[in-house]
């Protein structure tokens, strides 16, 4: 079934990992797709997947940490597909850990800036379309982080936190416009990201103990997670959260 016929999406950080699986998912249910990342190689090698699908495929090269260039970049790529149906603000992620007490404040703002206020760079270039056409649906990635405490990733787990508000906040400024704005959050998936836990002497089993499932989620169960959310099948839903980590956030 091709669950996003004629639709047009935009997907952010998309050369890699659950961003990479989400672009390619969406044309493979009929989308045409721009990504976004900071590595045009790697863009090409998902825009090349995308074509095979019989897809348009649209590459834009930014640092979503810049306001200028994910704005000058979102606005392009609208401009390449013809127009956006989809917005998925996926591009973010953590690079260490550290307790509260020596954290390097400098580390604390470059999370918020990736996570954070990246989305909000995103919002703000594709909302006047969204809002001006009166449809759309923007899905923002979250984690399981910002539901509970994150010992040792504070700074990651307030970023994620902030999405899941920011996200409900935008949801009811335009729900009149039929514009919908949930947010998708994954738990252990496994992607590059989370290697270093599947490298460590335990084999990442540490990570998984109080997973239900005791097993790693696989990016394309997250891409699915985001097909539903970009589809008719959820048009009536917004401000909401679709939880996908193996019963993580379950347990007491």
């Amino acid at each position: 079934m091709n669950q996003l016929e004629g639709k047009k999406a935009i997907v952010t950080g998309a050369s890699r990992g659950i961003g990479r699986d989400i672009a390619i998912e969406f044309a493979r249910q009929g989308a045409d797709v721009a990504v976004l990342a900071r590595s045009q190689d790697l863009l090409e090698e998902v825009a090349s997947q995308i074509q095979e699908t019989g897809r348009k495929a649209v590459v834009q090269v930014a640092d979503v940490t810049d306001e200028q260039q994910i704005t000058g970049a979102v606005e392009q790529a609208i401009a390449d597909l013809g127009g956006v149906d989809v917005v998925v603000n996926n591009a973010g992620g953590n690079s260490f850990s550290s307790p509260v007490v020596g954290m390097r404040f400098s580390g604390w703002q470059k999370t918020q800036r990736l996570n954070v206020e990246s989305t909000v760079h995103v919002l703000q270039a594709v909302g006047p379309v969204l809002l001006g056409q009166k449809s759309g649906s923007v899905i923002n990635l979250a984690s399981v982080a910002g539901l509970r405490g994150a010992p040792m990733m504070s700074h990651y787990g307030a970023a994620k936190a902030a999405i899941i508000s920011l996200t409900r906040s935008v949801a009811v400024e335009w729900a009149w416009a039929n514009v919908r704005v949930n947010t998708l959050l994954p738990g252990w998936i496994e992607t590059d990201l989370t290697q270093f836990l599947r490298d460590a002497p335990d084999g990442g089993s540490g990570a998984l103990a109080r997973v239900p499932m005791q097993r790693w989620g696989q990016p394309g169960e997250i891409a699915a997670g985001a097909v539903f959310l970009a589809s008719d099948a959820s048009s009536f839903m917004t401000g909401q959260e679709l939880i996908l980590d193996g019963g993580l956030s379950a347990m007491p």
